[in-house]
């Protein structure tokens, strides 16, 4: 019997465990003037510090599975993967990795290169750290940018925690990242909106340093009360066309949903993919610089790798985004 051999290799390349694990199966690619949309792995846990420091397992995790995400984006009516030239770009090499300081330099340097060559990048991390040595080198003035950038960051928490010198030894870390952005001038935070934060918190008034930065700050409880149509309008007016930046920290999403991640925050209810992804989609058209997922952690998550499916579905979701406006980009000249 005849074998059609690009049949075949349809049938195997959305196999998870079929051939090499790149990122959604991507081509491996080693300059970035190559790609359109830039697939990278941080796998850095060193701004964190605390006992939770396998997050730097997270892009090894999502490669290992993300072949079956390789689909095409039914809320956004495109094929990524056919739409712009997608690559991994392979992981950002962290030969210190227990010295974030000079780690969130090479993430800094990694990027700067990225960016400089046309690339947009979406990254698997790693912890939130890995946002600051991204969103530094990217955006701001002498940046290839060349202006600051409007966040939209969800999670849990804040991460705006600057009060202390350093998070346990670590000082541009996972716990500070999103005020010196700021304060750097990387970040417009009069643009920009914090989004998902939720739980107890270890001190009252955890949101003050926030609101003193600039940032909107929708805390679930707000989310809940005035729903997602009212959000994503406030979102889209503070946004308006500052390019954008997404971050997102898988531990806004509910714990039964995404139970491997680092700082899990059990006792309050947290986002179904579904409602997280109504926010994410309806950025379509807006000027999305990139993203990343972060704070996965595969040595907690269950036997059948379901957080690094999810974290898979987000980046899948912010490919799609960046890809949609490098199709109307290319339409419009």
């Amino acid at each position: 019997m005849a074998h059609d051999d690009k049949t075949d290799r349809m049938m195997v390349e959305s196999l998870e465990w079929w051939g090499v694990p790149t990122l959604f199966r991507a081509p491996l690619a080693t300059d970035p003037s190559e790609a359109d949309i830039a697939l990278i792995g941080v796998p850095h846990s060193s701004g964190n510090n605390t006992t939770l420091r396998d997050q730097h397992l997270g892009p090894r995790a999502v490669r290992d599975i993300s072949a079956n995400a390789r689909r095409y984006h039914n809320g956004l009516g495109i094929m990524a993967w056919e739409a712009a030239r997608v690559r991994d770009l392979g992981d950002v090499p962290l030969p210190e990795p227990a010295d974030n300081e000079r780690s969130i330099e090479r993430i800094s340097d990694f990027y700067r290169k990225v960016v400089s060559a046309g690339a947009r990048p979406v990254s698997i991390g790693g912890d939130h750290g890995i946002t600051g040595g991204i969103v530094q080198a990217i955006a701001g003035e002498g940046s290839p940018l060349g202006e600051k950038a409007a966040l939209l960051h969800f999670d849990a928490h804040t991460d705006t925690y600057d009060e202390l010198d350093h998070w346990l030894g670590a000082r541009k870390s996972a716990a500070n990242w999103a005020s010196y952005l700021v304060t750097q001038g990387n970040v417009d935070a009069a643009k920009s909106v914090q989004i998902g934060m939720r739980g107890h918190p270890r001190s009252p008034g955890w949101l003050d340093r926030s609101f003193e930065l600039g940032y909107d700050m929708i805390t679930m409880d707000r989310y809940r009360k005035e729903g997602a149509a009212k959000v994503i309008e406030t979102i889209l007016e503070r946004v308006g066309d500052t390019p954008l930046y997404i971050t997102f920290d898988l531990d806004c999403l509910d714990a039964t949903v995404a139970p491997g991640v680092s700082n899990l925050e059990a006792g309050s209810v947290g986002w179904t993919v579904d409602e997280v992804t109504e926010i994410l989609r309806a950025m379509q058209g807006r000027n999305v610089l990139g993203g990343d997922v972060v704070c996965l952690m595969p040595t907690r998550d269950l036997p059948n790798k379901v957080t690094a499916m999810v974290a898979a579905a987000i980046m899948h979701d912010m490919v799609a985004l960046i890809a949609d406006g490098h199709v109307k980009r290319q339409q419009n000249g």
